[in-house]
């Protein structure tokens, strides 16, 4: 219904409120990925990350309901806020700190290969993404956020930037650092 007739997520979102169930449901489905890999790749547990992300939706069900949402055209980086904030949360609870990127449960993928593989193009391929993952584990925090936010969340500068409460240029600067790190790291050959 939804996906012939393209709809922008204000649209949705004024649907929703007007009654249409299914506005929402189409809503959650454009986002859920990148909302629950943002908060995936914050707290490193799949099962927290689920009712976290739960959590996170039933806040924006609520404040739709209550008209607390305000069109302004931002309601991705709205959502991604509420998930940090529910994550940071949490934290403060366990009183530790997050780290960004662990390579047990990371599920940042910058290598393609075919799907025809055989044993060996497999073996090559998860030493690949193993090697990709420790060398964005090893660049600083800032730099290891905006790497994972703009290719696996896939958000844009802008969207990081609000999301980071930096403005784009930083953002920009701390996507090109990582790249050069990581650039680096392979002329280097860094034994991670």
């Amino acid at each position: 219904m939804y996906k012939n007739n393209v709809q922008t997520d204000n649209e949705l979102i004024q649907r929703y409120v007007n009654g249409d169930e299914n506005a929402l449901a189409f809503l959650l489905e454009k986002h859920k990925r990148k909302v629950f890999t943002f908060i995936n790749m914050r707290v490193k547990n799949k099962t927290l990350s689920e009712d976290i992300f739960q959590d996170t939706f039933f806040k924006v069900i609520d404040s739709l309901r209550k008209g607390k949402y305000n069109d302004e055209g931002k309601f991705l980086p709205w959502v991604m806020m509420i998930a940090h904030n529910l994550c940071m949360d949490h934290f403060r609870k366990q009183k530790r700190q997050p780290n960004v990127v662990n390579s047990d449960g990371f599920i940042f993928d910058l290598v393609s290969f075919s799907s025809d593989n055989n044993k060996e193009d497999d073996i090559i391929k998860q030493q690949a993404i193993s090697r990709v993952k420790d060398m964005i584990n090893l660049l600083p925090d800032d730099q290891k956020e905006i790497v994972i936010l703009r290719h696996y969340a896939e958000m844009s500068f802008k969207e990081i930037a609000e999301m980071t409460d930096t403005n784009m240029n930083t953002a920009l600067g701390r996507m090109r650092y990582a790249l050069l790190n990581l650039r680096k790291m392979m002329t280097n050959k860094v034994v991670v």
